[in-house]
């Protein structure tokens, strides 16, 4: 299943194709498919060239380490990220490591490094879908993390599989048109809330 984006404006077919399924195929990704996923994911630009992402990675092929990070989601999202064949758990460290200074950037740094994973992910035919819907305290707990570093986010990583395996209210939410506001509703220039000149006006 590809559910592809309805662009207003020409974009690389990787952006395109990027999206967040629920459905995923009985399918394992394999060791060296990983390392591009995270090898993506170490090329991305942080503040001060600071790499404040690390990943805790769990796959199915170890049902222990799978099961302690899937217990820590929230129950809406185990109810289909069980099926994914990988799961991972994105966490930031909260300080600059030059100085020990707080690193205001740190969780934006991370998702820029999730969402080159996200692009490679797209490249190699799999989807990756990163959710908020976790337990952090459970997170920390289960796996040690220390202060100074705060797990941002949850993501199962796999290749999408057929709607019809999930129940009816998500299979919905997975068939369904996908949407996004228009740039004049958030590209500004001058001032807030000052259309950019570039940007077309949509009417309402």
């Amino acid at each position: 299943m590809s559910n592809p984006a309805p662009a207003d404006h020409p974009i690389h077919d990787l952006v395109v194709h990027r999206w967040s399924p629920r459905a995923f195929a009985d399918r394992s990704v394999d060791e060296s498919t990983l390392r591009q996923l995270f090898e993506a994911a170490r090329w991305a630009a942080s503040c001060y060239g600071d790499e404040p992402w690390y990943y805790i990675v769990a796959t199915r092929e170890k049902p222990q380490e799978f099961q302690k990070l899937l217990g820590c989601l929230v129950d809406a999202n185990k109810a289909w990220a069980k099926a994914a064949p990988v799961l991972a758990l994105s966490v930031a460290r909260t300080t600059l490591r030059s100085n020990g200074s707080p690193n205001a950037l740190a969780w934006h740094d991370v998702g820029a490094a999730s969402a080159l994973l996200s692009i490679e992910a797209t490249d190699l035919g799999l989807s990756v879908h990163q959710m908020g819907g976790f337990d952090s305290r459970c997170a920390r707990e289960t796996f040690g993390i220390p202060a100074g570093y705060d797990p941002v986010a949850a993501i199962a990583i796999g290749y999408a599989g057929d709607p019809a395996s999930l129940p009816e209210k998500l299979r919905q939410r997975e068939t369904a048109p996908r949407t996004r506001k228009p740039l004049s509703d958030f590209v500004f220039s001058g001032t807030w809330g000052s259309v950019a000149p570039f940007v077309p006006t949509v009417p309402k």
